[in-house]
């Protein structure tokens, strides 16, 4: 539950903060006569994530066992790659993350009312569409419990509250170090949805080495215990663990961690990087 509350309060607070950027932008450049054009954008892009979670929640039900695990190994690993690419999309361009949407935006309003709506279709729908399947990959590694679904929202709607508080100018957050310490953790539950996924693969027999375990702590950690389920819905450890598993979460942690670290924390900003969205009254 906690893992899928920062994924979707990360995830929606970028979201909103470019819901937020773009309103108070047309706000303060006179041009409030686009703003249902462009809630009209961010409502198909809410309707198109909210449609791509369902297909994956019960499209591959019709499928045999061995189908959806491959189905559901693949997506993970996918989910992995596309969250491992926002965590360092996002601590490169958090300092002038404002300033590239109103270049855009700015470019949109002079093509026209259509291609403002899609320029806040496609800003917004990426954010969904990434939280969409890194939620539906978490909430996999964790079990078919309403936990996940619960965290998700919950992280949602403070994402909501915050981006609101932000555009009013109620609060003031350094953004470049929220996205770095959530980047931290969200590189160990990626790793930790990377092996769930290797294991699926390897119980649809496209991966082998099912039966080869490099650890069974089942008896100290039993996944009925609360600490169980509280490492389980943080990190996605898993009691039994395979020896590829092992080796693929040690291979994505290293490198990732590393990396991320020198970009999140190696470089000095300009300028501090205390961000609110202005609004224009």
């Amino acid at each position: 539950m906690l893992a899928n509350y920062l994924i979707g309060l990360r995830e929606g607070l970028e979201a909103a903060l470019v819901v937020g950027i773009l309103v108070a932008y047309l706000v303060r450049t006179q041009r409030r006569d686009l703003l249902p054009v462009l809630w009209t954008g961010v409502g198909l892009a809410v309707l198109v994530s909210l449609t791509f979670g369902a297909v994956l929640t019960w499209g591959p039900s019709t499928l045999s066992f061995a189908a959806q695990e491959a189905v559901g190994g693949t997506l993970s690993i996918v989910a992995v790659g596309l969250i491992t690419w926002m965590i360092f999309w996002m601590a490169r361009t958090a300092r002038h993350l404002k300033t590239d949407l109103q270049h855009r935006l700015d470019d949109a309003v002079v093509a026209g009312r259509r291609a403002v709506l899609v320029m806040a279709l496609l800003a917004v729908g990426r954010e969904g569409l990434e939280t969409a399947l890194f939620l539906w990959a978490g909430a996999q590694t964790t079990g078919r419990t309403v936990a996940p679904l619960v965290g998700a929202v919950l992280g949602l709607a403070s994402a909501v509250v915050l981006g609101w508080l932000l555009y009013r100018g109620a609060v003031r957050v350094d953004l470049r170090r929220f996205f770095a310490w959530t980047g931290v953790f969200l590189v160990i539950v990626a790793a930790g949805v990377l092996a769930y996924g290797v294991h699926d693969l390897q119980e649809a027999g496209v991966l082998p080495g099912l039966s080869s375990l490099a650890f069974d702590v089942s008896a100290a950690v039993p996944p009925g215990s609360w600490y169980g389920a509280l490492l389980k819905g943080t990190v996605n450890f898993s009691p039994e663990t395979t020896w590829l598993q092992a080796i693929v979460w040690v291979a994505y942690v290293v490198p990732v961690m590393t990396l991320f670290i020198r970009e999140a924390w190696g470089r000095t900003p300009a300028r501090p990087a205390k961000v609110a969205v202005a609004t224009a009254a």
